[in-house]
């Protein structure tokens, strides 16, 4: 499993894919309503190619959020699905 994380200069970045025993024990979930074309795929946001759709936003926010929570790791489901 992947997980979204926004580090300390408010960079998003992945993680390497985690196996169980080392999924953090506390992260966000975004699950929200898709628009159609605007999400941003996984693809998109490792090549960064995302960022000008309104999906990034709502990444942007959920990482926000994170952090605002002490929270480290996020997911968020257009990302991975």
């Amino acid at each position: 499993m992947r997980f979204l994380k926004r580090g300390s200069n408010r960079h998003l970045s992945l993680t390497e894919d985690l196996a169980t025993d080392d999924v953090p024990k506390k992260y966000v979930v975004l699950s929200h309503t898709w628009k159609h074309g605007e999400e941003v795929t996984l693809d998109e946001f490792i090549n960064g190619t995302g960022k000008n759709k309104a999906g990034y936003n709502k990444i942007e926010f959920c990482g926000e959020q994170a952090a605002r929570d002490g929270l480290e790791h996020f997911w968020v489901d257009t990302c991975y699905i």
